[in-house]
C-alpha cells in the first residue's frame, strides 16, 4: 500500500518507521531538505520536497497512487488544506492532525463529515485523557484499557515494600484463579522480559499486567499493598492548552489543584476560565515558591508546558521537594529512556501519544485488529483482534499455538465475559485476543493469524 506522510517532524518520523518497517510503501513530503535527507538515509521512505498544500508537490509525489494520506505538520491550516486537496483523487483514508480548540467546538465528527476527512486528531486532547487515566489509576505509570473498558494493561514500578518483589511467576500463577490477573511483561533496564515459571520480579522492574477491570484494586494491593486512590492535591506546571484541558478534567474529581503558569495574561485568562483551580503566576522552577504553595505535600505534579527543558526541571525540583509523583510530558522521546534513571514517575510523549492513535486507526482497517497500543518507545505493542474463523483456532489449547517467542496472550475477551487465560484455555468463534508482543515477535505474529 502506498501511504503519503505530510510532515517529517516527529510524529511523522514515527509514522514512518513503524510503517515503513512493515513494508509499506511510504512517501514524505516536507519543505525541509535536510529533515527529509536524513530521513531518507536513516528509513525506507521515498522523500519529496515542498508543501503539503501545493497540488503540485502532491503530485509529484504520487497522490494519485496514494490509498493512505495522513497530515502531520506544525500548521492546523496546512494539514486541513493538503486533505481537501487530496479529496480530488482517489485516496480511500485521510488523516489530520489539528491542535486548534475551536475545530473541536462542534465535535470532531462534524469536521470530518464537512471536510471529508476520515479522522481528525487533537494530540492535546489525546495528551489530556492519557494524564486523567493515570490520575484516576495513581500508582500505576502506564495505562492502556481494552475492550470497551473492561480490562487494562497497567504498568507499575516495583518498589521497596511491595510483597511482588522476590516473587516468581509460578507463584503468582498460583493466585490467578483467585485474582484475575497476569504479568504479560517485565522491563529491567533496557531488557524487556516476557516472563515464565522461574522469572523472578526485582526491585526496580517495571511490571505490565494484564488485568480484569473490577480486580485492578484487589490485585494492587495483592502485589503493590496498597490501592490507586484519586490525590488529594495536584499541581501542573504549564497552563498551555494541555495543562488547562487536565485542569478542566481534574475539576470534575474534587481535588484540590493548583496551577502554575509564567504568563501572567494567561493566567487572567486561566482564572476566569477555571472554577476550583488556584492560578498561581510562577514558572514552576523557583524552588521557594513551590515550597511556599506547598509543592512538598502534593500528590502529583503534572508538567505540561511547551518547553522538553522546563518539564524536565520542574519534575526533577518538585520530586526533590517532595512531590509522591511526577508526569513529565516530552516533545523529543529520545529523552525517555533517561528520564526513569533520574528518578521521574512518568514520561509521556507527545508525538508518539499522537501517532500512536493514528496508528491504531489504520491497523483497524485490516478487518481482525480492533485495537493497537505502542509500548516502550515503539519497541513492543498490545493488539486486540479477532480470532481468525480457521478451524486450527478453534477448540485448541493457547499452548498448542505456535506463538513466537516475545509474544503473549494477556486477555481473551469472550461476549461481555473477560477471560485472563492459562494455556490450558481454549480459544472459541469471535473470541478477540489481546496479544502483548516485542518489535522482534511482530512479524511471527503477524504469520500466525495471516495478517
Amino acid at each position: 500500500m502506498r501511504i503519503m506522510i505530510i510532515g517529517a517532524g516527529m510524529v511523522g518520523r514515527h509514522l514512518c518507521e513503524k510503517l515503513s518497517g512493515e513494508g509499506q510503501e511510504v512517501v514524505l513530503v516536507d519543505r525541509d531538505e535536510k529533515k527529509l535527507q536524513r530521513l531518507e538515509r536513516e528509513l525506507n521512505v521515498m522523500p519529496v520536497h515542498g508543501s503539503g498544500a501545493s497540488p503540485k508537490v502532491l503530485e509529484k509525489a504520487g497522490i494519485d497512487q496514494a490509498e493512505l494520506f495522513i497530515a502531520v505538520t506544525d500548521s492546523d491550516e496546512i494539514n486541513l488544506i493538503s486533505c481537501i486537496i487530496s479529496r480530488q483523487y482517489k485516496v480511500k483514508t485521510r488523516i489530520a492532525r489539528v491542535r486548534n480548540e475551536d475545530f473541536y467546538a462542534q465535535g470532531t465528527s462534524t469536521i470530518e463529515e464537512t471536510l471529508g476527512i476520515d479522522l481528525v486528531i487533537s494530540p492535546d486532547l489525546a495528551m489530556s485523557e492519557e494524564i486523567l487515566r493515570l490520575v484516576t489509576l495513581s500508582k500505576t505509570v502506564e495505562v492502556v484499557e481494552f475492550g470497551h473498558g473492561q480490562v487494562d494493561l497497567l504498568g507499575y514500578l516495583a518498589k521497596e515494600g511491595h510483597p511482588c518483589v522476590g516473587s516468581t511467576m509460578a507463584a503468582l500463577h498460583q493466585l490467578q484463579n483467585t485474582y484475575h490477573f497476569l504479568v504479560v511483561a517485565i522491563t529491567r533496564g533496557e531488557t524487556t522480559i516476557i516472563p515464565r515459571g522461574n522469572d523472578k520480579i526485582e526491585l526496580g522492574d517495571k511490571i505490565y499486567l494484564m488485568v480484569r477491570r473490577p480486580d485492578v484494586p484487589a490485585v494492587e494491593h495483592l502485589l503493590f499493598a496498597s490501592i490507586s486512590r484519586l490525590p488529594r492535591q495536584v499541581f501542573i506546571i504549564g497552563g498551555g492548552p494541555i495543562g488547562s484541558m487536565v485542569a478542566r478534567q481534574i475539576e470534575k474529581l474534587n481535588v484540590d489543584i493548583s496551577l502554575l503558569e509564567q504568563n501572567s495574561a494567561t493566567c487572567k485568562t486561566l482564572a476566569a476560565q477555571l472554577e476550583r483551580t488556584v492560578v498561581l503566576n510562577s514558572d514552576g522552577l523557583e524552588a521557594q515558591d513551590l515550597l511556599e504553595e506547598d509543592i512538598d505535600q502534593a500528590d502529583l505534579v503534572i508538567a505540561a508546558t511547551s518547553s522538553d527543558t522546563t518539564n524536565i526541571l520542574s519534575s526533577l525540583l518538585a520530586k526533590h521537594l517532595g512531590a509522591k509523583k511526577c508526569i513529565t510530558l516530552i516533545s523529543n522521546p529520545s529523552f525517555i529512556p533517561m528520564l526513569s534513571k533520574l528518578g521521574i514517575d512518568v514520561s509521556l510523549s507527545f508525538h508518539q501519544v499522537a501517532a500512536n492513535l493514528i496508528l491504531r486507526y489504520v491497523r483497524r482497517g485490516g478487518g481482525r485488529i480492533i485495537s493497537v497500543a505502542g509500548l516502550l518507545d515503539g519497541k513492543a505493542e498490545v493488539v486486540e483482534m479477532k480470532v481468525p474463523d480457521k478451524d486450527h483456532f478453534v477448540d485448541l489449547p493457547l499452548k498448542h499455538l505456535s506463538f513466537p517467542r516475545g509474544s503473549i496472550v494477556g486477555a481473551i475477551i469472550r461476549g461481555h465475559q473477560t477471560i485472563i487465560p492459562t494455556g490450558e484455555t481454549q480459544l472459541a468463534p469471535d473470541d478477540s485476543l489481546i496479544i502483548f508482543f516485542t518489535s522482534d515477535a511482530e512479524h511471527g505474529v503477524a504469520s500466525l493469524f495471516g495478517k
